[in-house]
């Protein structure tokens, strides 16, 4: 953000237009791509009960092994002891207590596979569906829900990420107000939403009228959608400072104990922003959990992260529940690829994209069920195999998107929102 003196005569043009892009970049994720025309709702017989997403994107690869899809009886297990779910028959990986508890209000994939080892290349295809390439950026989930379904809370964003991620896809070649809200700190909430204290609301309105006064000639002369779409950023983040549903981005108004249920931590204080969030009607929520890389000594330092998802996936989903919104709120837990069987020789795991898990719950999800299978050492897949593409139309259906319409995008490609992937709609 520009920094601005307490002296009136330094608020010049230039610091007005540094503080306006800078805030429209905080606020709404300006970037430089062409806009593509609104789908409007979506279509007749899609899934469409979740109003709302919350998609936890554990970044590094999460050991399945350790994890959603234990081996008892195998070599491979290593000291991860499986245990008990609330499902007979079925077993999680121990740090996962909690959620041992709940697994009849999930789905469990075990089956996820994908054909590369690379982080970014894998968190890209997970988010898109599509394969990372030079001449086009593909669409995150979130834009694309954005950009058809439109926004359920017309004073805050549609599509919001928390925890960062600097690689992600945004909102590729869609327009640039379908990128998501970028949240770093969940403690801190949205930054940069007020005004220098010596400006009065009634002087920042008239300097906004001077502004489009002298920006209308401008417009006039390159009439185009990335001059259209900036403008309407522009339009977007000065309701934005003005709306009082501010107040959903503060996590501080939640209860010391309340807070405490989640985790002292951010990717579980990003979780209970993000059931702040879809309370207030926002449609799209990603919270991203770093530090799932576990080359080396991964049952010393795999507790610790499985036990921060635990505990505020735990929270997350009572909390849903208790407030009537886990039927009309999908619930989405990813990530890039599995870890192998094999330990290594610093006893961690390596990069394994040939199978691994993920879980969904609510949002028209039957709980209580475990999808797919991998083959005894979790090494391959051995039942049902699900791509990123499958698991993505999987939240486009549950969602209401019409994953088999093709959009054509500014340079005249057809895409999908999911690709060619499958709904997996007997998980309903």
């Amino acid at each position: 953000m520009a920094s601005f003196s307490n002296d009136h005569s330094t608020w010049t043009a230039a610091n007005r237009r540094a503080f306006m892009t800078d805030a429209a970049r905080a606020l709404l994720g300006v970037s430089a791509v062409s806009a593509l025309p609104t789908a409007g709702r979506a279509a007749e017989g899609s899934g469409g009960r979740a109003e709302s997403v919350i998609y936890l994107f554990l970044s590094g690869g999460i050991s399945h092994l350790d994890t959603f899809d234990p081996k008892p009886d195998s070599d491979v297990q290593g000291e991860t002891k499986p245990i008990q779910t609330a499902l007979p028959g079925v077993r999680v990986g121990e740090h996962l207590p909690q959620l041992a508890k709940r697994l009849k209000q999930v789905a469990v994939i075990r089956s996820m596979t994908t054909q590369t080892g690379a982080h970014g290349p894998a968190r890209y295809v997970m988010r898109t569906s599509y394969k990372e390439i030079a001449t086009t950026r593909h669409p995150g989930l979130g834009a694309w829900t954005q950009n058809i379904l439109g926004k359920r809370n017309q004073e805050l964003p549609g599509n919001v990420l928390i925890g960062g991620a600097s690689q992600h896809p945004g909102a590729g070649f869609l327009a640039a107000r379908n990128s998501p809200v970028p949240i770093g700190n969940p403690e801190a909430g949205l930054q940069n939403t007020k005004s220098p204290s010596y400006l009065k609301d009634s002087q920042f309105d008239k300097r906004m009228k001077l502004t489009n006064s002298f920006d209308s000639a401008f417009r006039r002369r390159y009439e185009n959608r990335d001059v259209t779409a900036y403008t309407q950023l522009y339009q977007e983040a000065i309701k934005l400072l003005k709306s009082t549903e501010l107040k959903a981005f503060d996590i501080k108004q939640e209860s010391e104990k309340t807070r405490e249920r989640y985790g002292d931590n951010r990717f579980g204080q990003g979780c209970l922003l993000a059931r702040r969030l879809v309370e207030s009607k926002v449609r799209y929520v990603e919270v991203v959990s770093g530090g799932w890389d576990h080359h080396r000594d991964v049952f010393t330092t795999l507790p610790t992260k499985a036990g921060e998802l635990d505990r505020a996936v735990s929270a997350l989903l009572d909390d849903l529940q208790a407030n009537g919104l886990l039927s009309r709120t999908l619930v989405v837990i990813a990530t890039e690829f599995g870890r192998t069987p094999k330990i290594n020789q610093n006893v961690g795991r390596d990069h394994h994209p040939a199978v691994f898990s993920a879980m969904l719950a609510g949002g028209g999800i039957r709980g209580g069920q475990v999808y797919g299978a991998s083959d005894e050492e979790a090494r391959e897949v051995e039942e049902e195999p699900v791509e990123a593409s499958d698991l993505n139309a999987t939240i486009g259906y549950a969602a209401g998107l019409p994953i088999e319409k093709e959009f054509v995008s500014p340079a005249g490609r057809p895409f999908k929102v999911a690709h060619d992937g499958r709904a997996l709609t007997e998980l309903f």
